[in-house]
């Protein structure tokens, strides 16, 4: 008797109960592009091309460590190989949610270790198209979020979610995400300036599943209004490598030991 009842109560829930909220979906997606896996590892070639095709390079290795639950505090280290002129600089970052994260860079140049400020996290990553923010990510509760639509991009089905900065900290009024339903990877993302007009294109131009983890393995970055764009590639792709803590440290920012970089 007691499970007709509660199959009879499943029937008068409303399907729309089980749906996901746009912050949902957001937070499933942060998951999804952030944080798969205890540790990642990778290489990255990034091509910075002007509006006249004049093509500049980085390439750097990437390596990234989660502290607990996705959504939760990260570590980021990034190595640069090329140019000459940024050969051996180290990037650093402690991201935290609820606050600021804390960011370093070495300049080998200068032999310097510079503390970036707060404030900087919508500046240009090493001359590209994306933000310091755009490479490590934005914390959702920095945004209130608004399911749009539903949509198909590239043959995927998308939830199209629209998220409005609570502060004036970046440089955009907001943003508009195509949300692949089945991964949870951003497919696309549109940033509309202060006058609400569109001036920066995100795309996923390859993904790929690496150790069972959907990953963007290719994508690009638009300026719009400039004309500038950034191509990034991402190979030698892995995961839960056992990367230790201590890795993520000033110290090595000067001296990066050779096993994590080559």
């Amino acid at each position: 008797m007691m499970r007709y009842l509660i199959a009879f109560l499943i029937i008068l829930i409303p399907i729309n109960a089980f749906a996901l909220s746009a912050k949902d979906i957001m937070e499933k997606s942060q998951a999804a592009f952030f944080y798969p896996g205890k540790d990642f590892s990778a290489r990255v070639d990034m091509r910075l091309i002007s509006k006249g095709g004049k093509e500049r390079m980085r390439e750097l290795k990437m390596l990234r460590k989660n502290f607990g639950k996705p959504g939760g505090n990260q570590k980021y280290f990034m190595y640069f190989f090329r140019p000459v002129d940024v050969k051996g600089m180290t990037f650093m970052v402690y991201k935290y949610p609820g606050r600021d994260d804390d960011r370093w860079l070495f300049i080998p140049a200068l032999n310097m270790v510079r503390r970036i400020a707060a404030r900087d996290k919508a500046s240009s990553f090493v001359g590209s198209d994306f933000t310091y923010e755009d490479v490590s990510g934005r914390d959702i509760d920095d945004d209130t979020h608004e399911l749009l639509k539903e949509d198909v991009l590239d043959g995927k089905d998308c939830n199209v979610i629209k998220s409005t900065p609570k502060k004036r900290d970046v440089n955009y009024s907001y943003k508009i995400s195509w949300i692949d339903k089945e991964s949870f990877l951003p497919l696309k993302e549109e940033y509309f300036d202060m006058r609400g007009e569109l001036y920066r294109v995100f795309t996923a131009d390859k993904v790929q599943t690496i150790k069972g983890f959907p990953t963007i393995t290719k994508r690009t970055m638009k300026n719009l209004q400039s004309g500038h764009r950034t191509e990034v590639t991402f190979t030698k792709v892995d995961y839960n490598v056992g990367l230790p803590n201590n890795l993520f440290s000033e110290r090595y920012l000067k001296r990066v030991p050779r096993k994590w970089i080559k």
